[in-house]
């Protein structure tokens, strides 16, 4: 599983959702669209909006689960997912 975050330096969401990931351990990669232009077109790409954060959970099959904001159930989801493939 390769978790990516697409945030900026002042969103409060961005710093919980971070917070909370590492608490649980979780890896991931993490782009400031505030700084990095090309990672905000991406995420706009991905998303169809400017708003974070903004998270893509791909997965070993292949599938990816997209997540806007910190959506703290979809994020569970997303990790009991991976838990139960392997």
């Amino acid at each position: 599983m390769k978790i990516t975050i697409y945030s900026t330096r002042t969103c409060a969401y961005c710093h919980a959702l971070k917070n909370w990931l590492d608490g649980k351990s979780v890896k991931y990669t993490e782009y400031l669209v505030d700084d990095n232009p090309i990672a905000a077109q991406n995420m706009v790409r991905l998303s169809g909006q400017m708003g974070v954060p903004f998270s893509t959970v791909e997965y070993d099959d292949g599938k990816q689960l997209n997540i806007l904001g910190f959506d703290r159930p979809k994020f569970e989801f997303a990790l009991t997912r991976q838990n139960k493939n392997g």
